[in-house]
């Protein structure tokens, strides 16, 4: 598959956001390294690479196979946006019941059993099944989305104002 690159642009009243794509993906490269994928140093040794997904299916698979499950079923009468918010609210319930009494719980799940981690596989699964058909359903194309919903990211937190902070944008100053 040859690489599709192209700039990615979002124009608001504070001005325009330009960056590149390759194949729909952002390129990003993590502060102080100038390598993709890397950790920067931290006490003098580069942290592990982070958890990345497989490439295969993407969203657009998972939308055709979840429309294709559907129709099989003619549930399309039942799957409207409204209905699909409710069960993907009751899945996110589903996700939330998973972490309850656990109090904080650490990247990768240490302590949990192959068949809790089953099951949050399950639930997570769930949630962007119906997240991707309601997407769907409402004629939001999703990935084009999240790629203007970072851009205003980048826009409303600034790396130089808010490293290393929580505080939402509206409580900093300019």
């Amino acid at each position: 598959m040859a690489e599709q690159r192209k700039e990615i642009e979002d124009v608001r009243s504070n001005g325009t956001v330009k960056f590149n794509c390759t194949n729909g993906v952002p390129e990003t490269s993590h502060p102080g390294t100038g390598e993709q994928g890397i950790r920067p140093v931290q006490n003098g040794l580069k942290a592990p690479q982070r958890f990345t997904f497989s490439a295969e299916p993407t969203m657009e698979d998972i939308r055709r196979l979840q429309a294709e499950f559907t129709d099989e079923r003619d549930w399309n009468q039942f799957h409207q946006p409204r209905n699909l918010l409710l069960a993907l609210v009751g899945e996110v319930g589903e996700v939330s019941e998973l972490f309850q009494w656990r109090g904080e719980v650490a990247e990768g799940l240490p302590g949990w059993t192959e068949r809790e981690r089953e099951q949050l596989a399950h639930e997570l699964s769930d949630v962007l099944i119906y997240l991707l058909e309601l997407a769907e359903k409402c004629h939001v194309d999703l990935p084009q989305e999240v790629l203007r919903k970072m851009a205003l990211n980048r826009l409303k937190y600034p790396a130089s104002k808010v490293h290393g902070s929580a505080k939402k944008y509206t409580e900093y100053q300019d």
